[in-house]
């Protein structure tokens, strides 16, 4: 897909994204404490029936499981020489999975490192890490890029300087805010949105968080920041334990699609969901989009 098709197809379309990968994946065995990429690709039916009920739900654009794909992150479990391999083994998956039936993004997200001066991580380091992902994700036939989870605005740089040093398909940025509307860092939402549409991303927007009724303001504020095509992928609502000690979140899915709406309303032309949602919440958004 070319930058110039991505803007036509937002400008045309309300874009619906998948839902979680990573807690749906937890729901459906995946133990805590493994590589998740390694564990789909010795599960791969597992993903096959999470995709596909996203897209026989709704979703126009499923990620590939690559989050944690880079070579600081698979290092942590002795994998990083296998890192080519296992992001183009991820890619064919999805890709089978979708089967023409949507785009595949290639995802990626924070290193696990700080940057310097918070960390030991120099900021031409991250660039070549991302650098190396994005270049194996591109050969993998990607039709999109997605960074999402993101915290840092200086990572979120590195990961744009990085993809147009290596590929032109389009790179999506989506970051996290906290309540107050900042990220970890303390950037708010329309420095965000201005530096990322200056610095070369084709949409920007926020995912994770918490529900997407504590997503107004920042997907307002983006809006009157740039032009980009703005991205809302908040979570199911909050987390919390029920009694057999397993994660929970407090917001169904015609409560979730409710809220998008106002989303919508506000800017948001790719929605979709992060932590706690599956394919019923993409089900209803298909709904609001329908209607």
């Amino acid at each position: 897909m070319t930058k110039q098709d991505f803007k036509t197809l937002c400008t045309n379309n309300l874009l619906i994204l998948d839902g979680s990968t990573g807690s749906a994946l937890q729901k459906a065995g995946m133990p805590g404490g493994v590589c998740p990429e390694q564990w789909i690709l010795e599960h791969p039916d597992t993903l096959r029936k999470l995709q596909n009920d996203y897209i026989e739900a709704g979703s126009h654009i499923l990620y590939a499981p690559t989050f944690g794909a880079n070579r600081p992150k698979l290092a942590e479990h002795g994998l990083e020489g296998r890192l080519s391999e296992i992001n183009a083994a991820l890619v064919a998956l999805t890709k089978e999975i979708a089967a023409n039936r949507a785009y595949v993004a290639g995802n990626l997200s924070m290193c696990g490192q700080m940057l310097e001066p918070y960390g030991d991580l120099e900021f031409e380091e991250l660039v070549d890490v991302y650098k190396e992902q994005i270049s194996c994700l591109s050969r993998a036939g990607v039709d999109l890029l997605v960074a999402e989870t993101l915290m840092d605005l200086e990572e979120a740089k590195a990961v744009l300087i990085a993809a147009g040093e290596v590929t032109d398909i389009p790179m999506i940025i989506t970051m996290t805010f906290a309540e107050n509307g900042r990220t970890l860092f303390g950037n708010d939402a329309k420095t965000v949105a201005a530096i990322l549409a200056e610095a070369g991303a084709d949409a920007v927007g926020a995912n994770c968080g918490a529900g997407p009724d504590s997503m107004t303001g920042i997907i307002t504020d983006m809006a009157s920041a740039c032009s980009l095509p703005l991205v809302a992928k908040p979570n199911a609502g909050l987390p919390t334990l029920n009694a057999a000690g397993e994660t929970i979140y407090d917001m169904g899915a015609a409560d979730f699609a409710g809220h998008m709406q106002t989303l919508i309303h506000a800017g948001a032309r790719l929605i979709g969901g992060c932590c706690g949602t599956d394919a019923s919440y993409i089900a209803q958004l298909k709904v609001i989009c329908d209607t």
